[in-house]
Parts: C-alpha cells; sequence; structure tokens
C-alpha cells in the first residue's frame, strides 16, 4: 500500500505495507519474439502477442522452483533489449553467480534485484497535488477517509480518477485509503457507508478534516479481502468534482481504457510525487501484500493479487507513499487511456491492477471522451 500517514505531533511519511512480494503467475518453449503482423504494441509487446503468452505459460510452469531459491521473491514476464520474451526472477539481493539457469525452456532468464520494501520520501511536483482546490476539484489529488485517524496518526492517499456507475460518477481510489478501518479501536469508529471522502487528505490538513472539504460520500464496495483488485469509490457531491473527471497535469481522459504491454510509456499523477512518467516493465505479476486493520493499526490480512502489471520505480520516482489510489495512464497529450490503478510498490517496482478488472468489478466505465 502506498497511503501515508501523519503523527499527530508532526509527519511520518512511512510506507504502510508489512510485506510486498512479486511473484509472476500465468503460463511452450520460445527463443525469440514472434510479434503479429500489426503495429499495434499492445499486440506486439502484450499477452496479445502469442510468444508472450507463451513465455508467460513457462513462467507459471517454473514459478515454484525458482520462488524456492533463497531471496528470490517472485517472478515476472518481461522482454529484453531485442524485444525477445524474458523470465524475470526478482530478488531481495543479488543472487550468487551461477545460482539461476541461464535459460528455461529456451528462455533468457533475468534477475531483477527489487530490494526490501523500505520508507519512502516524496518528491516535489510542479503543481501542488497537496494543496486545498477551489471546487469544482481535478484529480489526482490528495484525498482519503474523512474519519482517517487513530492510533496517534492520520492517513490518506490519491483521489486518482473519475468513473461512471449507471447515471451518477464516482471518485475513484484504493480500498486502502477509503474504506480499510474495519475495527473500532483507534478512533471507536469503522469506515461506513456516507461518511465524507474529503480533499485533502487528513495528512495534509494537520490532521483536521476542518481544515478540508469533502468532495464525495464513501459508497463500502468492500474488494477486499476477497477480490484481485484494490479499489473504493465516494459518490461526487454535486458541485464539487469537475464532471469531464480532468487530473491535474494530465487533463481530461478517453472513456476508452487499454491493455498494458512491456516496454509501454506510462504516467500517472498522484499526491506525493504530482506527475510521474516510466515504462511497464513486466506482465503477469503476484504480490501478497499485508493490510491494516485502521491507520498505523495491526495487520488485518494478507492478500495475494494474480495478474498485475509492473513499472519501473527506481528510487520510488515514479510512485511513492501517498501515491495509492493514482490513475496509470498511457503517456500521450491528449485523452490518454486509463491502463491501471496503482496502488503498491518498492523503491525499484510499483504495482496495479489492470483498470478493465478493476471496472467490471465495479460495473463502472471511465469518464472520458
Amino acid at each position: 500500500m502506498l497511503r501515508n500517514r501523519r503523527g499527530l505531533g508532526g509527519i511520518l511519511a512511512v510506507l504502510l505495507v508489512v510485506s510486498l512480494f512479486w511473484v509472476g503467475c500465468s503460463s511452450d518453449t520460445v527463443t525469440g519474439p514472434q510479434a503479429p503482423n500489426s503495429g499495434d504494441p499492445v499486440l506486439v509487446y502484450g499477452r496479445g502477442n502469442p510468444a508472450v503468452q507463451a513465455a508467460m505459460d513457462i513462467q507459471l510452469r517454473n514459478t515454484p522452483v525458482l520462488m524456492a531459491i533463497d531471496r528470490v521473491v517472485g517472478t515476472a514476464t518481461g522482454l529484453d533489449d531485442k524485444g525477445a520474451p524474458v523470465i524475470l526472477v526478482l530478488s531481495e539481493s543479488a543472487l550468487p553467480s551461477g545460482t539461476l539457469p541461464s535459460r528455461i525452456d529456451g528462455l533468457k532468464v533475468r534477475e531483477m534485484v527489487v530490494g526490501r520494501i523500505v520508507a519512502m520520501k516524496g518528491r516535489p511536483s510542479k503543481i501542488d497535488h497537496k494543496a486545498l482546490q477551489d471546487p469544482p476539484i481535478q484529480l489526482g489529488t490528495s484525498g482519503g477517509w474523512g474519519y482517517d485517524l487513530a492510533n496517534g496518526y492520520c492517513c490518506g492517499g490519491t483521489l486518482g480518477s473519475l468513473i461512471q456507475i449507471g447515471s451518477k460518477q464516482y471518485v475513484l481510489s484504493n480500498y486502502h485509503v477509503l474504506e480499510s478501518d474495519i475495527v473500532s479501536g483507534g478512533n471507536n469508529r469503522v469506515a461506513s457507508n456516507g461518511d465524507p471522502v474529503i480533499q485533502p487528505g487528513l495528512i495534509d490538513v494537520s490532521c483536521n478534516a476542518a481544515s478540508a472539504q469533502e468532495v464525495a460520500t464513501l459508497v463500502l464496495k468492500h474488494s477486499l479481502p476477497d477480490h484481485n483488485v484494490d479499489c473504493a469509490v465516494g459518490e461526487v457531491i454535486s458541485g464539487m468534482v469537475r464532471s469531464d473527471g480532468a487530473i491535474l497535469e494530465i487533463g481530461t481522459l478517453s472513456a476508452q481504457t487499454v491493455d498494458a504491454y512491456v516496454k509501454q510509456d506510462v504516467k500517472k499523477s498522484g499526491r506525493t510525487s504530482g506527475l510521474t512518467r516510466s515504462s511497464v516493465t513486466g506482465l503477469n505479476a503476484t504480490v501478497s501484500v499485508s493490510y491494516e486493520n485502521e491507520c498505523a493499526g495491526s495487520t488485518a490480512f494478507t492478500k495475494t493479487f494474480t495478474g498485475q502489471i509492473l513499472v519501473k520505480n527506481k528510487g520510488s520516482r515514479f510512485l511513492n507513499s501517498g501515491d495509492s489510489g493514482s490513475l496509470l495512464v498511457e503517456d500521450v497529450d491528449t485523452n490518454p487511456r486509463a491502463v491501471g490503478l496503482l496502488f503498491a510498490g518498492s523503491s525499484s517496482i510499483a504495482v496495479a491492477n489492470p483498470i478493465d478488472e478493476v471496472l467490471g468489478f465495479l460495473n463502472a466505465s471511465m469518464v472520458g471522451n
């Protein structure tokens, strides 16, 4: 989880993930790229390419053996510099020479050192994504559950994008940003339907909700722990959110979505690091994430996600603590299509739910042109 929390006596910017492990999952033999006769990069570099799909099959079959190696924390399917599919082996620290095979079923094996999950520091953006906006607000901004305060801390994340469910518009973010308070412990309440969704989040108004504004009302969807997406929504309060769904430094979106593919250029707009750009580095990853039961609370459950999108995040420069809920979109200038919903990561890798899986769970569509 990439949510921020703030102590009542001062700021403590930490990553709220207790543990995050990366395991590739999804399933012949392939010795090089076999791209379809199409200029569409989704078909060339994504699961629509038979060579990539075959590589994913090989990855799946060999993941249990690779995961049994000490310090290996996961696998994924990627591409080498020539565009040929490879098996990515994710390690906590560099493995001794000769530990990994050079090839498996004809596929190259490449180690990717992702390290441990560590506390993350923010960096400035050209636009202040933490500031109180004049309504109607743009998204990609600081926000969260209006009562997200417990155990001496307040928490929050990013109000990422605007979606449509039926005839109504909703702000989309993560479960762990809007509705993860599931015990009455430190604040004598749990997240409930109708609770305020505020902008900015409590972490950016000295834990004082009176200094923020209510922009939506929480509608519980309970995506976790039983489903494969980390998402939550708030029904927009009339006049408080731009009806075109504009996102800070990105603008309006396309109403269409697009599948992720390796080497895809992407960007996001989030509370902590603002507008940042990167590229997709792996498909079909499995991640295990531990969730807290309230702000700065104890571990409630650990959830394993499958079929996730991995994005380069060297030095946490793409995704940082507090950016949870940001929408991952293709890096084009006008009306980009949504790719995924960002929710977790490390100092080298960011992870997103595929956006079509999120929208399918919510029976929703993107607001866009």
